[in-house]
């Protein structure tokens, strides 16, 4: 029996219903709010991505992997991992520099870890003293709105100043995360030959510093009793200026200047990485917006700003956006509105055919005011407008009047049957159903928040739902109990006389009671009647619905990302190419692409390429050893497609084609192209080997990637330890100690040659300008050891070679540690249109391979990427499952005041996976994460129907016998059930017929809810009933148990004890002993036959329904027995 509605509760509502203006001034200020929040909202395509980490990166010029980790990596990590909050640490080494970063515990205070690390690292002083202080970094998420292309016929240093001054004029107007790419910072270099550092007996560290003192102009300080200042150095940073930089006065009175030494030469901006849009030299100005930014608003203002700028920008330059976010941002949004809309309308469609139109109008009033209450709080709670929150908003479209109908639907039907006056009528209603409503409400919240408890990237990546539905549901609830009974009263006092438009719904009420009394009443008969086949049937149909999944009829796909509509390639070529090389390849991706979009024009009618940006002097694609290359070694092409939903095929299908095409360059040593997705995830395959040298990962590697490739479905596959040039290791030898070197003096000498030195930077406008000493090109070669000259501690020049033995050695580009720990990844694409076969695949790599691997190399191994974050969050899933269950049920117990009643209620629960298996393989859509999410959304909202349904059955079994109330319950709910059910269906019903890609990752949600409540709306009516009817006969075969149990009669008492003993007994004998071992007791073991085989659970629990049955069987004949013994001879 549900308990009665508060009193203090029931006070306020009396209160606003009667009131002439509280319901009124209460609607007027949730509006007034939502519509204030409505223009402050921010817009983006999908929600913000939390980053908790923090990166230290350290610069040593000239070292290698090895050395850097070592001497750098080593010492810093250590330290790191004991400041508080860190949770995992990440460190890779490359040639020259490091990068350490620390992921830290969701909600840490970042602001307080950065001090933390900051302080740590500046606590280390053993770092090497060639090497720069380490810069720590608080990683950002960055989402970019849009690219500027600036290019025209001129100069690449003036491209470079319109990008500083675009930046520079985006920065006054708010847009602050802007990054340049294809200008380099300006580079002065002194090329030295070393034959002039021996003819002029000079070194380049001697030429360093004084390029230093004349650079670098210091203030010395003021002279008293003057107006005047005395200030140091002439700040001489032209070519023309250094070159006559004084570097030694001789005897005879001559100068020895830089020009006299070496030659100086200004390096252009665009010497390392250039941009191209058919063939012409670009700069491109990237534009993200910041965490409270808005990609529309920022995009708005970057074409103002530029609009501006050409005003004033030299003729012939060109400054236009590219690769921008807003239109696909908007229309995603769009996508998602207009099927909101074409919800709503059928949502409102449906309320007017059931209910006259002035309640019905009031019922729906309840949507919009409930949004902009919901709308309000997302702008309070800090969320945006994406594809995630707005489909969170589709979903409670059909949720929000519910509560509504319910409460207007019995208010209507009181001041029909009871004829109870307007205010009154609507008053009752809601007192009425307050408490069973705000359950059914709480139930819900209490589902969808579980998945606040999902954790991880897509734990992030989905937050918006629970925080929007909640927030959705909240104002659904002050509207339903606040504002809707006072205009109910006003509503149901003027529809007393009949209107037109009310005829539609008198003819469908009309045909719904036929129906009604027709053809249900006697339904819930027979259901009651036959109660226990009705059961069986419905577990039996749950059972085959879950056979289908388990036999992969409906198969299982994670994720699937949104595809972006770009594809990029990028390109290394062997070492030593030449930036003519590296650019010819450019040129020929190029050609190809043209190529490829001619022949997809001409087979499908349209050219896909909207914009295509080749490069040189640095890769898109990450991977095949090019993080080790030189700029000069480095491509690739960035291409714009057309829309998914305007082409017929993937961009994956373009990349593919679009491969095939390419002619390799003699010189190209990797090549791949990908296209993009959004959202969050990893690599569909991704290996980690760990706890071995880096030279026992790599075997181990090349062990697992040559297993790899015997999958059709694996492509791709490459690790991140890519070997190093050969590096030369050089040792003192007992000459050059009694020629008075030092090992660490000849370090420093013969890295300034190979390397070079920086002699000073300065600032330049927005950059950072720097001026190096160096040999010139070429000098640096394989025969640099032997030509070598160096000046001994005594002044006389000795060659390198007889001061050091060489020795030659391999060694790798990178070295990556976790937690301290060397580890290798290996990443490939899975082709996973065959869930089925990916599933086979991955299977046999656990089980199969990497068990090999470790056994053979020593190492430790783990599948990670996609396939970890899928076992996490099935695993957080369960677990939030598991809590809302908990949940449901502690809430059902408080309102019905039973611990068994909430068991009826909560029995439809599983029954709507029938439905979402069902409709997965009716639309052949693979079940997924989103479907998860579904799941646990059907969880909370499945149960709204049975909670309304119980509380009416047993208000009255109160008045009549339990059968007749079940009836009379049934059809009384009938049609606020239908109603209910239907509103949220029908409101997603748009979008399960939604064809467009961007959409398409949503589909598992959308068919899980739809079918998920549509088999749950009919199960509520037949299987609620029929338990409710079951739990009665179970009430009254519990009664009679109680009282044979303490019957005076031993001959009633003792068979009932002992069997019931004995049964408990075999209970804890068979299933409770196998769920403890986690197998069957030997001795049940040997008594199972041919059910060994099967699982230990399943082997139990046919042998625990066998044991029940013998012992039933053995009990009643020993009762039938004593019965005939105690029967008097004469008595037939």
């Amino acid at each position: 029996m549900a308990r009665a509605t508060p009193i203090a509760a029931s006070r306020v509502i009396s209160y606003f219903t009667r009131h002439r203006t509280a319901a009124n001034l209460l609607l007027l200020v949730i509006v007034v709010m939502g519509a204030l929040a409505i223009p402050n909202l921010r817009a983006q395509f999908l929600p913000q991505v939390v980053v908790n980490s923090i990166t230290v990166g350290t610069t040593w010029e000239g070292a290698s992997a090895e050395d850097i980790d070592e001497a750098i990596a080593q010492v810093i990590n250590p330290a790191l991992l004991t400041v508080n909050g860190v949770e995992k640490s990440f460190s890779r080494s490359f040639e020259g520099r490091s990068y350490i970063t620390m992921e830290f515990e969701p909600g840490w205070d970042m602001s307080r870890a950065a001090e933390d690390v900051l302080a740590t690292v500046n606590a280390i002083d053993t770092l090497p003293e060639d090497a720069d202080e380490p810069v720590v970094t608080r990683d950002a998420w960055r989402d970019k709105v849009t690219d500027v292309v600036i290019s025209g016929p001129v100069s690449a240093e003036q491209l470079a100043n319109l990008a500083d001054e675009l930046v520079l004029r985006l920065f006054d107007v708010g847009v602050t995360r802007t990054t340049i790419r294809g200008v380099a910072s300006p580079l002065t270099i002194v090329e030295v030959p070393s034959v002039n550092l021996l003819a002029h007996d000079i070194t380049m560290a001697d030429i360093a510093r004084s390029v230093n003192a004349q650079v670098e102009a210091s203030p010395a300080g003021d002279l008293e009793g003057s107006n005047l200042r005395i200030r140091t150095g002439t700040r001489d940073r032209d070519a023309a200026s250094i070159e006559e930089i004084v570097l030694r006065s001789n005897q005879d009175g001559t100068n020895l200047k830089i020009g006299d030494v070496g030659f100086v030469n200004v390096e252009s901006v665009a010497r390392e990485q250039q941009y191209f849009i058919d063939n012409a030299p670009t700069i491109l100005v990237q534009v993200d917006r910041s965490d409270a930014g808005d990609a529309l608003e920022v995009q708005a203002i970057v074409e103002e700003t530029i609009s501006e700028m050409l005003s004033t920008a030299p003729e012939g330059i060109n400054i236009e956006l590219a690769r921008t976010r807003s239109a696909v941002i908007s229309d995603r949004l769009s996508l998602l509105v207009d099927n909101g809309l074409v919800g709503l309308g059928l949502v409102l469609l449906l309320l007017f055919l059931f209910l006259n139109a002035r309640t019905a109008f009031w019922v729906a009033a309840g949507i919009p005011v409930a949004l902009m209450g919901a709308i309000a709080a997302m702008y309070v709670l800090g969320l945006t407008i994406n594809m995630i929150s707005l489909f969170a908003l589709i979903i409670t479209l059909g949720i929000i009047v519910d509560d509504a109908i319910v409460v207007g639907e019995h208010a209507d039907a009181r001041a029909r049957k009871l004829r109870e006056f307007p205010e009154e009528a609507a008053e009752r209603a809601a007192h009425r159903m307050a408490l069973p409503v705000f359950c059914a409400a709480l139930t819900t919240m209490i589902a969808f928040f579980g998945l606040v408890f999902i954790g991880g990237e897509f734990g992030d990546f989905i937050s918006d739902i629970p925080w929007t539905v909640v927030a959705v549901l909240i104002a659904s609830l002050i509207e339903c109990f606040f504002i809707l009974p006072h205009h109910m009263a006003s509503a149901i006092a003027k529809s007393a006389k009949e209107r037109w438009y009310d005829l539609p719904s008198k003819y469908v009420n009309r045909g719904f009671i036929w129906a009604r009394d027709t053809l249900f009443r006697p339904t819930m008969s027979w259901v009651i009647t036959f109660r226990y086949p009705v059961l069986a049937a419905v577990i039996a149909l749950l059972i085959g619905q879950v056979t289908m999944l388990v036999s992969r009829d409906v198969s299982w796909r994670f994720f699937s990302a949104p595809e972006i509509n770009f594809v990029n390639g990028g390109f290394a070529m062997v070492s030593g190419s030449s930036r003519a090389e590296t650019n010819a390849m450019m040129l020929e991706l190029q050609r190809a692409t043209e190529v490829v979009g001619a022949q997809y024009e001409e087979k499908y009618g349209r050219n896909p390429i909207l914009l295509s940006i080749t490069e040189s002097g640095a890769s898109s694609l990450s991977g095949g050893g090019s993080s080790v290359k030189a700029p000069d070694e480095l491509g690739g092409i960035s291409i714009e497609l057309i829309d998914a939903d305007a082409r017929p095929y993937s961009s994956t299908a373009f990349a593919r084609d679009l491969q095939n095409e390419v002619k390799r360059h003699a010189k190209v040593e990797t090549l791949s192209f990908r296209s993009a997705f959004s959202g969050p995830g990893a690599n569909s395959l991704e290996i980690e080997i760990y706890g071995a040298s880096s030279e026992v990962l790599k075997t181990a590697s090349e062990a697992v990637q040559a297993e790899l490739t015997r999958f059709a479905e694996i492509s791709g596959v490459e690790d991140n330890l890519t070997y190093d040039k050969e590096e030369l290791v050089l040792t003192l030898t007992p000459q050059g100690q009694a020629l008075g070197f030092s090992i660490d003096e000849l370090g420093r000498v013969v890295r300034h040659r190979l390397t070079g030195l920086e002699a000073a930077t300065y600032p330049d406008g927005r950059r950072s300008a720097a001026i190096r000493v160096e040999l010139p090109k070429g000098e640096a070669s394989a025969d640099f050891v032997e030509r070598t000259q160096l000046r001994s501690p005594t002044g006389a020049y000795v060659p390198l070679a007889d001061l050091v033995d060489v020795e030659r050695r391999t060694g790798f580009a990178t070295v990556r540690r976790e937690n301290g720990a060397r580890i290798v990844d290996i990443t490939g694409e899975l082709d996973a249109e065959d869930s089925d076969r990916a599933l086979e695949v991955i299977e046999t790599i656990e089980e199969t391979i990497l068990p090999q691997i470790d056994a053979t190399y020593q190492v430790e191994s783990r599948v990670t990427g996609l396939v970890l974050q899928e076992r996490e969050f099935l695993s957080d899933a369960q677990f939030s499952w598991i809590l809302t269950i908990i949940g449901i049920y502690s809430v059902l117990a408080w309102v019905f005041a039973s611990w068994t009643r909430p068991a009826v209620v909560m029995a439809v629960i599983p029954f709507g996976l029938t439905g979402a298996i069902f409709g997965h393989y009716v639309w052949d859509v693979p079940m997924s994460m989103f479907t998860i999410i579904g799941l646990l959304g059907v969880t909370g909202i499945i149960i709204n129907d049975s909670i309304v349904l119980v509380s009416t059955i047993d208000e009255h079994a109160k008045k009549k016998g339990i059968y007749q109330a079940i009836i009379d319950g049934a059809s009384d709910r009938l049609r606020p059930v239908l109603l209910t059910t239907l509103t949220t269906v029908f409101g997603l019903t748009p979008l399960l017929f939604e064809g467009s890609q961007a959409a398409e990752f949503l589909k598992p949600s959308v068919i899980t809810l739809v079918y998920g409540l549509g088999f749950g709306m009919v199960l509520v009516l037949i299987l609620v009933p029929a338990l409710v009817a079951i739990q009665h006969d179970l009430s009254r075969r519990r009664q009679a148990l109680g009282r044979a149990l303490g019957a005076r009669t031993a001959a009633v008492r003792w068979p009932i004890t002992v069997s019931l003993g004995t049964v408990l007994g075999w209970l804890g004998a068979t299933l409770g002993a196998t769920a403890v071992t986690g197998a069957l007791p030997a001795w049940l073991y040997k008594a199972a036959g041919p059910m060994a085989d099967w699982s230990p659970m399943a082997s139990a629990f046919v042998l625990y329904l066998i044991g029940v049955v013998a012992i039933m069987m053995v009990c009643t004949l020993a009762v039938l027995v004593v019965h005939n013994r105690a029967q008097p001879a004469e008595q037939p």
